[in-house]
């Protein structure tokens, strides 16, 4: 599959704005939609059982320095995601996406731009961007 560029994904979204025009629409839109990624996930678990949560405190070596606690943790996942759940999950990133652009693109932002100072952020704090 061919990678999308950011600023057309936005210009696409931009052509599909007419419900959810309004500011409010959209952020309320992306709220439910990072809702309904969480309550996909939680499906995969809980009625599927294609993944499975095991989570308990992550501990780290008294000794290990601040670069190497990455090297501690885990995402407390097991299993991978079956290809129906994937589809499900998927559909509500992509619709995540969808008004993360919209809202971008009401305030003016380039989804691009955003990304890109992002990623600068990212390189320049590397694992001191805490986030």
């Amino acid at each position: 599959m061919e990678h999308l560029d950011c600023s057309s994904f936005q210009e696409a979204v931009s052509r599909c704005l007419v419900r959810h025009k309004s500011i409010l629409d959209c952020t309320s839109k992306l709220d439910e939609a990072s809702a309904r990624v969480n309550r996909a996930i939680a499906k995969a678990v809980t009625t599927c059982g294609c993944l499975k949560i095991s989570a308990s405190r992550q501990t780290f070596p008294s000794d290990a320095s601040f670069r190497e606690l990455r090297n501690f943790t885990t995402s407390h996942l097991e299993g991978t995601l079956c290809p129906e759940c994937r589809d499900v999950l998927e559909s509500e990133i992509g619709r995540t996406l969808f008004y993360v652009a919209a809202v971008c693109e009401l305030l003016d932002l380039d989804i691009a731009d955003v990304m890109e100072q992002e990623r600068e952020r990212l390189s320049t704090l590397g694992i001191f961007n805490l986030t």
